[in-house]
């Protein structure tokens, strides 16, 4: 099977302190594609999506071994800009994070510290980074309006417009749902599907319905390991290993 992975992880350690919390992980993300990371509640799998865009390195001890590349070039490596691996790799969260500002400067924000200041074109990449989140027919009349005043799911979808317009290669989501009613969790499902059309996703989910229904590859991991990844299709309904088929079914987790 040929894939064009966007991000590959090669023999993967992380250790808090002496604590080995991921253990030899391997597994890449294919371009285009939604790859959706399960498990049971303290699995490693936010650890995980973290290390993807170096989001532990504030925490003091954490240590990597191995390899993150994007598009080959290692993004652990000494001379990698952090900043533009974060710029090239947006980080949608669990709990929705708007900033107490308006709307607008909600995106405008990002990127004004990227260096863009040419009016026109924060008001054009705030207009499309919105109307790519689904977000723009609901709030073009009160643009000015504190990002507060959005609803959950509106909230969210704020942010995934905020991850957007700094223009990412690859969108990771962890758990970006867990907070929200059926209805608002379907509108982000629906957008992540369009999104995928144009950028790399790797989702965090405690919820197998929901890898089930968007993603196109799925990893199962258990205890800081990945037990196994595959194509979902399959991991759903013909796991390879017991452990997979065991957390499917309900048996534990």
């Amino acid at each position: 099977m040929v894939t064009t992975n966007r991000m590959e992880v090669k023999n993967l350690n992380f250790y808090y302190g002496q604590n080995l919390a991921l253990k030899d992980i391997n597994m890449g993300i294919e371009s285009n594609k939604v790859t959706a990371v399960i498990g049971p509640s303290g699995c490693g799998k936010s650890t995980f999506i973290r290390i993807l865009n170096r989001m532990n390195d504030i925490i003091i001890g954490s240590r990597v071994e191995g390899a993150i590349l994007l598009d080959g070039q290692d993004i652990y490596a000494p001379e990698v800009d952090v900043v533009e691996i974060r710029r090239k790799i947006g980080m949608v969260f669990q709990k929705s994070n708007p900033f107490p500002k308006s709307i607008f400067d909600n995106i405008a924000y990002g990127l004004r510290i990227n260096g863009i200041n040419n009016k026109g074109e924060i008001i054009d990449r705030v207009e499309t980074s919105l109307k790519n989140s689904a977000l723009w027919e609901e709030v073009q009349d009160r643009l000015d309006a504190n990002a507060s005043e959005l609803s959950g799911g509106q909230q969210q979808r704020l942010c995934i417009a905020r991850a957007l317009a700094i223009e990412p290669e690859v969108i990771l989501f962890d758990e970006p749902c867990s907070a929200l009613d059926p209805i608002s969790t379907a509108k982000i499902e629906e957008l992540i599907n369009e999104l995928k059309e144009k950028y790399t996703i790797a989702i965090v989910t405690h919820n197998m319905q929901q890898a089930a229904r968007i993603s196109d590859y799925t990893g199962f991991f258990l205890l800081g390991e990945l037990i196994e990844f595959d194509k979902t299709e399959k991991i759903f309904t013909n796991p390879a290993k017991k452990q997979t088929e065991d957390y499917i079914t309900g048996r534990f987790g």
